[in-house]
């Protein structure tokens, strides 16, 4: 059974960083895109970051240069390093991940429960 679990959120002033962790177990899969989502209350869910197995990465215009994606432990923690945080930031941001090649944020098969981010003004 494939088990994402996010954490490393919290709440921090506007420029201040985060950095998310998201441990997977149960995913055997070599192919594979691994990628954070964030939603807002009262907003659509939104890719932010992915990356795959062959290291190719894709941001979401409005988090590019701030945020970075990496994994370690062959695939089985993702991270999201979150820089120059803002105020619109602030979401539930999700991992996820699918045995596939990424491919612009599309759907998933397998995610996460969430970890809260808040940015203050």
């Amino acid at each position: 059974q494939v088990q994402l679990v996010e954490s490393g959120g919290g709440s921090v002033e506007t420029g201040g960083s985060l950095r998310l962790s998201c441990v997977v177990s149960g995913y055997t899969y070599s192919k594979h895109c691994m990628g954070w989502f964030r939603q807002a209350p009262g907003k659509e869910r939104e890719g932010v970051a992915e990356i795959d197995s062959d290291g190719a990465m894709n941001y979401a215009d409005s988090v590019k240069g701030r945020f970075t994606i990496s994994k370690a432990n062959a695939g089985n923690t993702l991270y999201l390093q979150m820089n120059n945080l803002k105020p619109e930031d602030t979401a539930m941001y999700y991992c996820a991940a699918d045995h596939k090649y990424c491919e612009g944020f599309a759907e998933f098969r397998y995610w996460g429960q969430g970890t809260q981010v808040t940015v203050s003004s």
